[in-house]
């Protein structure tokens, strides 16, 4: 490779974003139904689907879609939802059930602007209802936080919601987990990129547990979080009225992942040579990742203080690293991505029962704990880990046998 061809596969590798299942292309099936109704909304747009045998909106479930850069595509979530091991959506509406997809204009917008897209969705739901049914409203993902968010502000203002139902599905409740080397490589690519752009948006930096700075270099709770959080607990937290379950993709048991604390997890040469990232351990200066450029030349180690072992957690996984992979390899690079993936939303926070910060809270077996610790009324973890938002037959079920009257 010529030093013009590696100089161009530098630039080319940020042209991608660390997109998580619900936005990721859909699986090879079925074609999408048009849907029954469409709404533009404040700030986004619903598809809305009828059950069967409903000529209207008479059961709702209301479902917000997650994070990721750009508009929301809600043929992509319907096929997600619905194409996947279990046929969520199909078996909705065979129950009678009338699903609302949320998208938004922009999926890394704030989430205090995406809960205003959310509310609109709720009012215009309660406006065009046949009959009394109290609704389930929630979302998958970020869809958790702007649905609870929206709920609760909306107790808070004294607006009737009419929810009997609030779920989050693999919500990062109490943060989600990037990995600070691979949010510290998006800056490093020498020219301006998606990749980076998803990493420092507003909705990153709200939800991130801890999130790198490349102004600085240091990696830290950012503003943008510890405002999202004061606003939280300026309407209560989280909504009282309705009946509050939690799903994780992680398992409950304290069993995390195979990534050993430390380990090399991705190498990279030809581009970028001699980049490499490590597994988060514990410990003070702990380096997790090496980064180096040729054009312009460059070396940068980055390094975290007073961590747990993140990658390894109990949780929803995301392929991190094997995402970066395929983008370098698209590009020309040698690579050898030893753990593709790792934890993204840690089971504690998806069923928002212990903070991050902790190795023993971290690692916590959540059925141990006193129920009463956990800020949900009900939840479940998946038997086996499983990817971030994966629908699968054991968590669907749970949550269709907890559907509002």
């Amino acid at each position: 490779m010529s030093e013009q061809q590696t100089e161009q596969a530098e630039r080319s590798v940020g042209a991608f974003t660390l997109a998580d299942p619900v936005t990721t292309a859909p699986p090879a099936g079925q074609p999408v139904p048009e849907p029954d109704e469409t709404w533009d909304l404040p700030g986004g747009f619903a598809h809305v689907y009828y059950g069967e045998g409903n000529h209207g909106i008479a059961r709702p479930v209301v479902m917000a879609d997650g994070f990721s850069l750009g508009p929301s595509d809600l043929s992509w979530l319907h096929a997600h939802l619905d194409q996947g091991a279990f046929p969520l959506l199909t078996e909705l509406r065979r129950r009678g059930r009338d699903a609302v997809l949320i998208g938004y204009d922009e999926r890394s917008a704030s989430l205090l602007d995406n809960a205003q897209t959310a509310t609109a969705a709720i009012h215009r739901t309660l406006a065009e209802r046949l009959g009394g049914t109290s609704l389930m409203v929630g979302g998958f993902s970020m869809g958790g936080l702007v649905t609870r968010y929206a709920l609760a502000r909306m107790e808070a203002q004294r607006m009737d919601h009419q929810t009997g139902v609030y779920f989050s599905y693999d919500t990062p409740h109490r943060g989600a987990y990037i990995p600070v080397g691979l949010q510290a490589f998006s800056h490093f690519i020498p020219v301006p990129n998606d990749f980076a752009r998803q990493m420092d948006s507003p909705a990153a930096r709200q939800m991130l547990w801890r999130h790198y700075d490349p102004k600085t270099g240091e990696s830290g709770i950012a503003p943008e979080r510890t405002a999202f959080l004061q606003e939280l607990a300026k309407v209560g937290n989280w909504p009282r009225i309705p009946r509050l379950l939690a799903l994780a993709n992680g398992r409950g048991d304290g069993t995390g992942i195979a990534v050993p604390p430390g380990e090399t997890v991705l190498t990279v040469d030809r581009v970028y040579p001699g980049t490499a990232f490590s597994a988060q351990a514990q410990g003070k200066d702990v380096t997790v990742a090496e980064l180096k450029r040729r054009f312009p030349a460059a070396e940068k180690t980055i390094t975290t203080s007073g961590f747990p072992e993140l990658d390894g957690a109990p949780g929803g996984t995301l392929r991190s690293y094997g995402i970066l992979a395929d983008a370098l390899k698209k590009a020309g690079a040698q690579v050898d991505p030893r753990h593709p993936e790792v934890s993204f939303v840690p089971t504690v926070s998806a069923v928002s029962i212990r903070d991050l910060d902790q190795q023993k809270d971290l690692y916590a077996n959540v059925y141990d704990l006193p129920p009463d610790e956990a800020d949900v009324d009900d939840f479940v973890c998946s038997s086996d880990t499983t990817a971030h938002t994966t629908v699968t037959a054991e968590l669907a079920t749970w949550l269709l046998d907890r559907l509002p009257d």
